[in-house]
């Protein structure tokens, strides 16, 4: 996501520059090039009236906003981090349950949380561990499915707010003409119409990225839970033998598991 966005910064960038050169190839002179950006200010704009300077582009400045924290949160190496992966399966393999106790407590991604889950439920057997650890899967993605859920309703607000602005300019446009007793002043017609086309303009400029990209984190937040629900179910079996063990341990000595969670979930080591 990171390489899309700054694409999509370059792009940003290499029209501005477009637009620029044109300019400035059109008139040398720096006023004409001035002028030029303040009617496209004017026309994209101040054009739009109120709905698109104190609706629509606090949309669009939000939906940037909520990208580029998605991109940062919704990532590998806060889900299922290769090191976290590695140094777990080392642990469990060398029987070090502490030492994995430990990490799932200190390491903050949904592979922990998930390990930490199975080993609260150590002393009941593998499969309260695995049915623990689905559910902690499940529920994290579930979590991550309502963070983006804000861009998908601003994708579909968006047009809707163009739409309202549309019905506006329109009504402005009628009610001049009815005024004018026929045909009003051509700026008065072009002011009118500029509301309707320039809002309808915006909200499909801040619908369509933040669809895609709710679909795209979508689609990540599936995969990433599938590949940590498989994470977890890879190091299911070095878990069972210690359930096995721990299990074994409860009935001989009637301790509790060294593993029990406490308030916040937490195992203690």
């Amino acid at each position: 996501m990171q390489r899309i966005v700054g694409l999509v910064g370059v792009l940003v960038v290499a029209v501005v520059l477009m637009t620029t050169v044109t300019a400035w190839g059109q008139d040398a002179n720096t006023n004409v090039a001035t002028e030029s950006a303040s009617r496209l200010f004017d026309h994209f704009v101040v054009k739009g009236g109120i709905i698109t300077l104190f609706v629509l582009i606090p949309l669009s400045i939000a939906t940037i906003a909520l990208i580029v924290e998605h991109s940062i949160s919704i990532r590998q190496s806060r889900i299922v981090p290769a090191d976290t992966l590695h140094q777990l399966r080392s642990d469990l393999e060398a029987r070090r349950y502490d030492e994995v106790a430990r990490l799932t407590v200190e390491d903050s991604s949904v592979l922990s949380e998930t390990i930490r889950s199975g080993l609260a439920q150590a002393g009941n057997g593998a499969e309260a561990m695995q049915r623990a650890m689905y559910d902690t899967v499940e529920q994290a993605a579930g979590r991550l499915m309502r963070k983006i859920e804000y861009l998908n309703v601003i994708g579909n607000v968006s047009p809707m707010i163009g739409l309202f602005g549309t019905v506006v300019g329109m009504i402005r446009l009628f009610a001049s003409i009815s005024e004018a007793g026929g045909i009003p002043e051509p700026a008065k017609i072009a002011d009118d119409i500029s509301l309707a086309l320039v809002t309808t303009f915006w909200g499909l400029l801040v619908a369509i990225p933040a669809l895609s990209v709710f679909a795209f984190f979508r689609n990540r937040i599936d995969s990433l839970a599938t590949e940590c629900a498989t994470s977890a179910e890879l190091l299911l079996g070095n878990l069972e033998s210690m359930s096995d063990r721990m299990q074994q341990a409860q009935r001989t000595t009637g301790q509790a598991s060294p593993f029990a969670t406490t308030g916040a979930g937490t195992p203690q080591a």
